[in-house]
């Protein structure tokens, strides 16, 4: 383990501001979140960042987010900074992480042994045979499975992924390229990110589902040079989605996915699709989340 310091800012916010607070991490550069739900109608909402990030951007960018999401800037109850080691950073995963279903899917931390596992999901309920089990150690980056955008993806996937190929862009800790490679095994499944910590933290929790020889990760993003795939996943954010629109439509020979778009922003989004002569197909909801099938 490094002795790598992160910067943590702890966020006090009314319960119904919490997806705004998440989303204002996410926009002002979170390399990963955790939300503790609390009592008297607050919920404490956690951002990691690198240790230089200014403090203030960060605020700023949380109040825009509860414009964006029409809360009242009062709801920010409180704020503050405080630096966090690594060790830290998994101590605290193992105490709030627990197991996710999404269909299929389970998604697990890696020091779950079986038993544990199965009384915690309900995979004896199941049956062995009827999941599929992805175990992630969440490192510095997104990816649980337990956010409403990495939801959606999943359930994308299973419904729409046959086997092929398989382009994940924006793959945090790589958890819809497992999937996938778990999904169909003679998919060709090719994953990019533009941080190369989350690649290497996406590499690490592919061997750890011994795959790692069947994904092949990459750092940057989708450009001319990128092959097409049957199935396109972009778990981003709404702007940086519209920006990349045109890339990632040029690489999707079948369907392509867009999640990490808040319902407010659909109609941004849809208008740039219309300008490119695409449409969208089906949109599915989690919350104030969407995912788009074009």
């Amino acid at each position: 383990m490094s002795g790598k310091v992160w910067r943590a800012i702890d966020v006090v916010v009314a319960a119904e501001a919490r997806e705004a607070i998440e989303y204002g991490l996410m926009e002002a550069g979170a390399l990963g979140t955790e939300t503790v739900e609390t009592n008297h109608g607050r919920a404490q909402v956690i951002g990691y960042f690198e240790a230089e990030t200014g403090v203030e951007t960060v605020r700023q960018e949380l109040l825009n987010a509860l414009q964006i999401h029409s809360c009242a800037p009062t709801m920010l109850i409180d704020f503050r900074a405080r630096e966090v080691a690594d060790q830290d950073w998994l101590t605290e995963w193992k105490k709030h992480w627990q197991p996710v279903e999404v269909g299929r899917f389970v998604i697990a931390p890696p020091w779950f042994d079986t038993e544990s596992l199965a009384a915690a999901s309900g995979l004896r309920r199941r049956g062995e045979n009827d999941h599929i089990l992805i175990r992630i150690n969440p490192g510095m980056a997104f990816g649980t499975g337990t956010h409403e955008t990495t939801r959606l993806c999943l359930k994308a996937l299973e419904k729409y992924f046959a086997g092929g190929s398989f382009l994940d862009v924006g793959t945090g800790t790589g958890i819809l390229a497992i999937a996938a490679a778990k999904l169909a095994v003679d998919a060709r499944v090719v994953a990019y990110d533009t941080d190369a910590d989350a690649v290497e933290i996406a590499k690490d929790n592919a061997r750890l589902n011994d795959i790692d020889q069947r994904i092949d990760f990459r750092v940057g993003c989708v450009d001319e040079h990128t092959a097409s795939a049957d199935l396109v996943c972009a778990n981003l954010t709404a702007p940086v989605i519209v920006e990349l629109l045109s890339p990632l439509l040029s690489v999707t020979c079948g369907r392509l996915v867009l999640s990490g778009i808040l319902d407010s922003q659909f109609e941004m989004v849809n208008r740039r699709l219309m300008q490119l002569a695409a449409s969208v197909n089906e949109v599915m909801q989690d919350g104030e989340w969407l995912a788009l099938v074009i």
